[in-house]
């Protein structure tokens, strides 16, 4: 049987998980990882993405537009931006989300562009992994 770790999930509206966990799945700015229990500690920034929790037989998916992780060995804690269980996403969540990444994009400052183009995209990815549109 594997490992068991602490995972807390929290947003500034809601903590939407706190349950016992195999492992996690995180969408990081530097590249996707998993944390487990007994993972060396870890302090990494989150991408638009899904957020998956594996325990006790099923998975829990979360869809975040970005944040913080930090993991520790005995658990991880996902500090999001913006926060919802998957299946609580709809077009029209996707549209907003695209609406102010776009926004955002548009008012970028030069050395921001490049980082907010790539979030437009990656929320354009979730929306596809979930079987919606990313419509700008």
């Amino acid at each position: 049987m594997a490992d068991k770790m602490q995972f807390d999930l929290v947003s500034p509206e809601r903590r939407l998980a706190s349950v016992e966990a195999t492992a996690v799945q995180i969408p990081g700015s530097d590249g996707d990882f998993t944390a487990m229990a007994n993972h060396a500690p870890v302090i990494a920034t989150l991408r638009p993405g899904i957020v998956t929790v594996q325990g006790a037989g099923t998975d829990a998916k979360f869809v975040v537009t970005g944040g913080f992780a930090e993991v520790t060995p005995a658990g991880t804690t996902v500090l999001a931006e913006r926060a919802l269980p998957a299946g609580e996403v709809t077009q029209e969540v996707i549209d907003e989300f695209v609406a102010s990444a776009v926004a955002a994009r548009d008012n970028a400052t030069p050395e921001m562009l490049d980082q907010l183009t790539k979030q437009v995209g990656d929320i354009a990815l979730v929306a596809s992994e979930l079987g919606l549109q990313a419509r700008q």
